[in-house]
This record gives C-alpha cells, structure tokens and sequence, in this order.
C-alpha cells in the first residue's frame, strides 16, 4: 500500500457504524496471552518527502548487484534476457492479465500458454505439460503426488544430490500427504543404488545434480521401472540443447525451475514451476491444461480443459490443491523459447560448457583448490573443494568484484558451487582465478 487512506476520523466512523469504541474492542477474541502489551519503541511519523530520503540513505549503503560479476548458480541463474522477451511479456495484454476463465475473451493468452506446453513437450521429449506450477520445488511435490496413487506404494526416493531446498519441500508437502523423503546415498557426488521395494511410488534424480554434476540418469530410472517405480527428472531447461531429454531417459515425469527461461534473478521471485508427463498422466496432471478446439464456426480457439483441482471439482476428488499458475513467467518462458529457438539453444549449451570447462581448469590452477568430486562430467556448475572455508573466500571474493559462488555443507564447509553461463567473459573467469589467488593468499 503506498498510502494510509484512512484518517483518525473515518476509523472512528467505522468503529460506531459496528457498534464498537475502539479498535482493541475490535480485536478482543484474540487472548490476552499473545497480545504485545508494551509499546512498540517507533519514531514519530515523518513526511513522505523525509522517509524517501532517509530510503535512499539507507539504500546507498548496499553494495549494487551490476557491481559484481556473477559467478553464483545453485537453482538461480544468471543468464541473458534478451530485451524483446519482456517487452513482448510487458505488454498490458499480458501483464495485466489474469485468470482466464471466459475463453471468449482470453484467447490471446490461452494461446499463448497451449504455444507455452508445446514448447515444453517439444523440449523435453514428454507428451503433454500443464500451463505451469509456480516453481520447481512445488512442481516437484507436485509430481511426487502424481506418483503416489498407486495401492501400497507410497515410498519416496530421492537422491542425495537433489537440492536440498526441493527435498525441504517435500517434506513439507509429505507431512501432510503421509509421506517422508528417503535419502539414497551417492558415489562420489553421484548416481548411487536405491532400493527399489514394491512399496516405492518414485525416484527422483536430478540432472545434472545439485552439484552441477551429470548423472548416470538412464541407469537409475531402469532401476526405478525395475522395481515398479516411477522416474522422476528434476532438469535445467538449458542444459537440453546438448542433454538428452527427460523423455529420451526414460523418466515418467520431468520437472524444473523455469527462471533461466527469460526470467531476471528478481531477488528470488517470481519464478516458474515446470512439468511434463506421459499422456497417460494427463487427467492426474495439477493446475491448468489449456486445450486447442473448434468453435461454432470452425475456428480455431483455446479453452482451459481437465481442471483437475479443488476450485472446479470436490476437493476430495482433486488431483490437486494448486489454484493458479504462473502466467505472466510462462509468456516470458515461451517469447525466450521462440528467440531462442533450437539452434540458439544448442548454441546456448555448448557455450555454458566450454566457458565452465575453461573456468574448472583456471580455478583448480590456484594453488590449494581443487575438484571436490575429481573428475566427474558437468553442465554449467561445478563444486571446489578449498583450503579455507567458503564462506571467508567468497566474503574476499566480493571485496574484489566478483559474487563467486553458493558455499557447500560439503568438505567442512570448504566447498564452493561455481557456476557459469553464457554471459561470463574469458576475462572474467580469468579475473576471478586472479581474486581467488589473492583471497586464498
């Protein structure tokens, strides 16, 4: 709200037009034993002119983001959006628009989200996507409860390399739905054997993996349909122009975080939940399917078809509790998609590979750093084992420019995940090698 549009006298009006003196009378069901009883120790109101420029004093004292290099990845990354995504995406047709529920008046953005799930089966090999979920973490609880429908298999394993942010989720979701994530060890930052009983509903792989790594994917869904067990695919959308698809593994689901799709870092939000499914998923599929149809006069024309959730149908009989969706980040997604194209993607891939290649090889030339897992195939990120603990080097690291990267639990805290895209320069991976020399000197 950028202002109080209620004076003491309209509050007082309120108050008498509900029988009541005071706004404690207001709020007396709440006990006495949570009220905060003393003063609240707050400064005198000031003018709006005043509190905008004591703002921007306390503004001026951050360090600003354009002033470092970004070398930070872990879900989040810092890749090009070109300018025509969000000029197209910013649009009031779009930015504006909401849920479209009269299709007669929203074909423009029902086509454009059926355009969104076409580009999402194409990419990942699957056979039908929903209208987006509202970011991979809820995408993949999502999937974990599409899994689990099946009598007697409730079980869920996830790998260790999963982010650790996606298993939190699930086990908040899990609370819930009856459930608790199992952890399956790794083999050096990777692949690992799970256990496959007759009582497991999925596995859930990431790849390439909370550590950037790649992973043995195709081997360990054989081992979840061996068991009877659905594959899940936690994937970065990116890393598909030079990764097989989610479908070509052999995964039941695939889900990801769609923000490295035409979305800004936005301080963490708001992002894009991502997934796809065999048709044979469809009617289990949560949120929003828009469909392609024929109206009166044989046109073509969009409507929203299998709403499968609790807003449409009895809640018992939802497939899902998700009422929305992330329109707005899936139009992005679908203008850098069709930019982007597959070339461009390909294009895309093989530049993050080489750039992350070259920076792996200047990093590890620093003295005392070295391959937290040797040398195990990556993406665009890749882990480092230092000498000193991470959180120290990266607080070096940014004194001299440069955001270096997520620390790791791992190695005793002396792990640092390093990621980087297309927009990191030769000169920057090479002034990075610099920083950390002297950090680490």
């Amino acid at each position: 709200m950028r202002f109080a549009p209620h004076t003491d006298d309209d509050v007082q009006g309120m108050l008498e037009a509900i029988g009541l003196g005071s706004l404690d009378e207001l709020f007396h069901q709440i006990p006495a034993s949570v009220r905060l009883e003393r003063p609240l120790d707050l400064p005198e109101g000031v003018s709006e002119m005043e509190i905008v420029s004591d703002l921007r004093l306390l503004a001026g004292k951050n360090r600003h983001a354009d002033d470092l290099v970004c070398f930070a990845g872990g879900g989040a990354y810092d890749h090009f959006v070109p300018a025509v995504v969000w000029a197209l995406a910013g649009r009031s047709e779009f930015y504006t628009s909401y849920t479209p529920y009269q299709p007669e008046l929203s074909q423009g953005v029902l086509q454009a989200l059926f355009e969104y799930q076409s580009m999402i089966c194409e990419l990942t090999s699957m056979e039908v996507s929903n209208a987006s979920l509202y970011d991979g973490a809820s995408a993949l609880a999502e999937a974990v409860n599409l899994s689990r429908t099946t009598p007697g298999r409730d079980r869920v394993l996830v790998s260790a390399a999963v982010d650790p942010r996606y298993v939190e989720t699930l086990r908040t979701y899990g609370r819930g739905a009856g459930y608790e994530p199992e952890i399956f060890d790794l083999e050096q930052g990777r692949g690992g054997t799970p256990q496959v009983g007759d009582d497991v509903a999925c596995v859930i792989v990431q790849h390439p993996n909370a550590y950037g790594l790649l992973e043995p994917a195709r081997d360990l869904f054989g081992l979840a349909h061996a068991g009877g067990a659905r594959a899940i695919q936690i994937f970065d959308p990116l890393s598909l122009g030079v990764l097989a698809p989610p479908g070509d593994l052999r995964a039941d689901i695939a889900v990801a975080e769609g923000q490295s799709l035409g979305n800004h870092l936005n301080f963490g939000g708001p992002y894009l939940g991502i997934i796809a499914t065999r048709l044979d998923d469809v009617r289990r599929l949560p949120g929003r399917i828009v469909g392609e149809t024929l109206d009166v006069d044989g046109q073509t024309g969009y409507v929203l078809t299998l709403q499968a959730r609790e807003q449409h149908i009895r809640r018992e009989k939802a497939t899902s509790n998700i009422c929305t969706n992330q329109t707005l980040m899936a139009i992005a997604a679908t203008v850098y998609l069709a930019w982007l194209g597959p070339e461009g993607l390909a294009e895309l891939g093989r530049r993050c590979v080489s750039k992350a290649a070259y920076a792996a090889e200047r990093l590890t030339d620093v003295p005392g750093v070295e391959p937290l897992f040797g040398g195990a195939a990556f993406f665009k990120e890749f882990p480092l084992r230092l000498p000193r603990p991470a959180s120290e080097v990266l607080d070096g690291l940014i004194e001299r420019g440069f955001l270096g990267g997520v620390p790791l639990d791992d190695a005793d805290g002396h792990a640092l995940l390093v990621a980087v895209t297309e927009r990191r320069t030769r000169e920057e991976i090479d002034g990075l090698a610099l920083a950390l020399k002297e950090v680490l000197a």
